[in-house]
């Protein structure tokens, strides 16, 4: 009898988690697809070539989404990036598409891993200073263009590349600083504990939600 208790509680756990990483995943991926439909609606104008903006608000969905939920954050981003490449951006050039999912998901997931190694990354950036903030935005602004344009060196794509480089460079800084900051300040108002207020209780949901999430994907995250 106590042994079929004990099945049962490891079976709603495992069926819990399981539903925390679905949601993580779903809402990263409607994340991203959102900030890109406004990225291309307000600075469709800023664009250097196609997927190269002075402003690029979907890196600081990349980067926030690894930050708040880690791995779950880069399967998101990776079936958010398929969908957008083969779809929108480079619906004939399948290679292309494939490889800037992989490494438009994979910049972000290796700044969260510095992150975690580095500052001790705690659920909803509770310790993440702005001077911190600023780091890993930089951080992630050189490693997401590094990779693009060493791909793009490999396949003999080599022209105006310094120039790309930079914009790349540029568009992911700002949309991720402006990103984290808001997000920063947004987390900072949630409260800590329930109250009689209804508002409050819905706004501390959303604190436990995102601390569960991230709790979750630590306890199954990749070594």
């Amino acid at each position: 009898m106590i042994r079929s208790i004990i099945n049962m509680e490891e079976q709603f756990t495992a069926m819990s988690s399981l539903r925390l990483h679905f949601w993580s995943i779903t809402g990263t991926l409607i994340a991203f697809l959102i900030s890109l439909w406004i990225n291309q609606e307000v600075f469709t104008h800023t664009s250097f070539v196609r997927g190269i903006n002075w402003i690029f608000l979907p890196s600081g969905v990349r980067l926030l989404s690894t930050l708040l939920v880690g791995f779950d954050g880069f399967v998101g981003l990776l079936v958010g990036g398929l969908l957008m490449d083969f779809f929108y951006w480079f619906p004939h050039d399948p290679v292309r598409a494939i490889a800037g999912a992989i490494l438009g998901s994979l910049a972000p997931y290796l700044v969260y891993r510095l992150a975690l190694e580095r500052y001790e990354l705690k659920a909803s950036l509770t310790n993440l200073t702005p001077k911190r903030l600023l780091v890993l935005g930089v951080a992630y602004s050189v490693a997401n263009p590094l990779l693009h344009h060493i791909w793009f060196a490999l396949r003999g794509n080599t022209q105006n590349i310094g120039e790309s480089f930079f914009m790349m460079f540029v568009g992911d800084l700002t949309g991720a600083l402006i990103m984290l900051y808001t997000m920063k300040g947004v987390l900072a108002l949630l409260p800590k504990q329930p109250s009689n207020s209804r508002v409050s209780n819905r706004m501390f949901s959303i604190q436990l939600a995102l601390s569960s999430a991230y709790t979750n994907q630590l306890a199954t995250k990749p070594t």
